[in-house]
């Protein structure tokens, strides 16, 4: 029998061996596997869309339930919250999407409102509030009850029945003891670890861009690829850093730093906005998403904005899950179920609503001709919005300085999962592992930003044509939850006594009620 070190490293390897030849194919082949990865993920979105949104839709219906059932007051573990409940919020929403938020809030209202659905009229105020409902739509509860689905079993059997932080012991109430030794467990690894490794590269890659497109539109530095391979360098420099000094010291402080700034960005940007009609688009659009929000998270019809939109960003969220989730119950351990569920739900959404309120609402402002130059140019979108109100130039300051730090926390918390995958579930990866971690996918970003012109996004791609089985592990996941739960909490609430049954832990968690 392989012992944890092998496995370990069969995962490893093969997870490495998968993103380098499709970086590999990239380089030699770059046509014909764009054409392939475009042609399989179209049919994937197309003729699984109602899968796609029906499974998201699902996991939130789940995780609220779950949160106001009885099982709600049991605690992850017997200790207190490791980090408190500010700190807390502030790595779920830095890992979650933050760097994805400050790419996409003034782009995407603005790409909705000139490019509405049939038959609304681009530019008019009716395409303007479809705007921003589908942008609260495709940021709010949907990824965050993705990322919970997981986390939540996932730090259930780290802190009650303890287990390792592997993914794919969420089949241990099925078959017991087998886990990672079996071959199902070692392809759920090298998914997850292809799947994160992928998503980290292309947030890299992206980010880059967008750093540079903004320093070039606002202080007139050059956008070439020798500043794109010294950004990639400092970046990857202070994600090691961050790395080597560990969970508790380096991300804690950079995850706050992220929330200051964010907070600043909005507080100066509302100040110096539209500020009344900021209030007015937040309210009237949390309005519209909650009332239409059940049969805008199922609609799926002929048109094919559904599929490009929508679809496609449950399937994203759905590639993100692997790393997100197990980082959001690595840092959630002494929290109530309750606490976890509305904490990484409600609060985070919220976070993103206030965002696209601000700055969807400060281009939509700017009139058609500021919006169709901004969504000329996705990543220098929010700087050309920026650039028409006082204080732009500073606002955009602060934005390059949050995409740096939003992007090492993700990446940390990568390398961090990443190292768990790659060591058989050990709940502190060596330095050596993080390391090579922090490295390899910088360097994956950087020959297909430098190779290929849309590299990016075909390793995107790749990442969410492998995250499509991953799908059955998420709604695996619910039914692990269920299962650990009506072992150790009977209908009576109390807990059962310690079971030394193979796919039983010891009982670590707080009785319901406590």
């Amino acid at each position: 029998m392989p012992s944890d070190g092998e496995r370990g490293r069969f995962v490893f390897l093969t997870g490495l061996t998968l993103i380098l030849g499709i970086v590999l194919a990239g380089m030699i082949f770059p046509e014909q596997l764009g054409a392939a990865g475009n042609k399989t993920m179209g049919f994937l979105t197309r003729s699984f869309g109602w899968l796609y949104n029906g499974a998201a839709f699902t996991f939130v219906i789940f995780c609220l339930g779950l949160g106001l059932s009885r099982y709600g007051d049991i605690r992850l573990g017997d200790e207190p919250p490791e980090y408190s409940s500010v700190t807390w919020f502030a790595m779920l929403f830095s890992a979650g999407m933050g760097i994805g938020l400050v790419f996409w809030g003034a782009a995407e209202p603005l790409h909705h409102w000139l490019n509405p659905i049939e038959p609304l009229a681009g530019g008019s105020p009716e395409a303007a509030a479809f705007a921003m409902r589908k942008s609260f739509l495709h940021w709010g509860l949907q990824p965050w009850a993705i990322y919970a689905v997981l986390g939540l079993p996932l730090a259930y059997l780290m802190y009650c029945r303890r287990q390792n932080g592997l993914i794919s012991n969420l089949l241990l109430p099925f078959i017991p003891a087998a886990s990672s030794r079996s071959n199902l467990g070692r392809l759920i690894n090298v998914v997850a670890l292809f799947a994160t490794a992928g998503g980290i590269a292309t947030s890299l890659g992206l980010g880059v861009q967008q750093i540079n497109s903004g320093m070039s539109f606002v202080f007139g530095m050059p956008d070439t690829p020798l500043v794109k391979i010294l950004m990639v360098a400092v970046i990857t420099l202070l994600v090691v850093i961050c790395t080597v000094t560990g969970m508790q010291r380096g991300i804690k402080y950079l995850c706050s730093l992220n929330l200051i700034i964010a907070v600043a960005i909005l507080i100066i940007s509302f100040v110096v906005g539209p500020s009344v009609e900021i209030l007015n688009t937040f309210t009237s659009t949390l309005g519209n998403y909650i009332q239409h929000w059940f049969a805008d998270s199922l609609a799926i019809s002929g048109n094919p904005w559904y599929v490009h939109w929508t679809v496609f960003y449950m399937a994203w969220w759905m590639a993100w899950a692997p790393f997100c989730a197990p980082f959001i119950a690595r840092v959630s351990r002494g929290r109530t179920v309750r606490e976890f569920v509305f904490g990484a739900l409600m609060a985070p959404s919220l976070g993103s609503f206030l965002w696209f309120a601000v700055f969807g609402t400060m281009g939509i402002s700017a009139g058609p001709e500021t919006a169709g130059e901004a969504i000329s140019s996705l990543p220098t979108a929010l700087f050309v919005v920026l650039d028409g109100y006082p204080l732009g130039s500073f606002i955009s300051g602060l934005v390059i300085v949050v995409l740096f730090t939003f992007f090492i926390t993700s990446a940390n918390g990568a390398t961090y999962v990443l190292g768990v995958l790659s060591s058989n579930g050990q709940p502190r990866p060596s330095i050596t592992m993080k390391i090579v971690w922090s490295v390899l996918p910088a360097a994956l970003a950087l020959v297909l930003m430098l190779e290929s012109e849309n590299g990016l996004c075909l390793l995107q791609t790749m990442a969410i044509i492998a995250a499509f089985p991953f799908m059955l592990v998420l709604i695996l996941g619910m039914f692990c939850l269920m299962r650990l739960l009506h072992e150790d909490y009977p209908v009576s609430g109390r807990p059962r006594a310690k079971s030394h049954h193979p796919s039983q832990g010891d009982h670590h968690c707080s009785k319901i009620g406590r």
